[in-house]
């Protein structure tokens, strides 16, 4: 195996790896709503998955980069098969049957009022499950439109303008991921209102517009970092081999 192949192996394999765990994480922790400017009196939630949703994001558009519309995709589908995995087995730890001991030192909280630990683990956990359903609906689309729209954009404009399809293509995909996904994993599956979604969905989807324009100068800085440990030429090669498997 020749330098080139591979360092090629090693960056695919480091980017999907972030992207996969960045992935999994948001999906996890996205049973939380949290309050955004509590102290200004605003109405702003937000699921506690969008705090890391741009390193996805900006791991999909570098992945694109370098290894075109079907290394997006081929690391997507694997992260929707791993979440899964995951949530199948995080259902299953809700069916075990929970150990006396475990429930009687659990008993109270810290300030003395009842609590059922057992109770409060299957909450939160089989909360995921309707998040998930969502989630790999809204995810599955959202990334086939990222890396699709952000192949046509690398097309029209000759490979210019990094800014640009990154931007772009992140923020029409996450307008359909956005809502997507609370309205099937929140509305259909849970018990909230639609003007709950849409205010949160919308809340959401402007925290991720802010980001996307935030992070373009750590998208320049990775494009940096990856040419300098790839090579000019190589860099170049690879790129070259990304806008021809645009079609894949």
């Amino acid at each position: 195996m020749n330098t080139f192949t591979h360092k090629k192996q090693q960056l695919y394999l480091v980017l999907s790896g972030i992207f996969i765990v960045n992935a999994l994480l948001a999906e996890i922790i996205g049973v939380k709503i949290f309050s955004l400017l509590p102290l200004l009196g605003r109405d702003d939630n937000l699921t506690a998955g969008v705090l890391i949703w741009p390193v996805v994001f900006v791991t999909t558009d570098i992945i694109n980069e370098y290894f075109g519309k079907a290394g997006v995709l081929r690391v997507s589908y694997l992260t929707m098969a791993l979440i899964l995995f995951a949530f199948g087995v995080i259902y299953l730890t809700t069916k075990l049957p929970p150990a006396a001991f475990w429930l009687d030192v659990n008993k109270t909280d810290n300030l003395g009022r009842p609590f059922n630990i057992d109770f409060a683990y299957q909450s939160i956990f089989r909360q995921g499950l309707g998040i998930i359903t969502g989630s790999i609906v809204a995810f599955a689309v959202g990334q086939v439109l990222d890396a699709t729209i952000f192949a046509a954009l690398r097309k029209a404009t000759g490979g210019r303008y990094v800014w640009l399809r990154a931007t772009g293509s992140t923020l029409v995909s996450q307008l359909v991921d956005s809502f997507v996904v609370l309205y099937v994993a929140f509305y259909v599956f849970g018990n909230w209102s639609l003007q709950q979604v849409l205010s949160v969905a919308n809340t959401n989807y402007w925290y991720k517009f802010a980001a996307a324009i935030l992070l373009t100068p750590v998208l320049y800085l990775a494009h940096f970092l990856i040419d300098r440990y790839l090579g000019p030429e190589e860099t170049s090669e690879l790129q070259e081999e990304a806008t021809a498997n645009v079609s894949v």
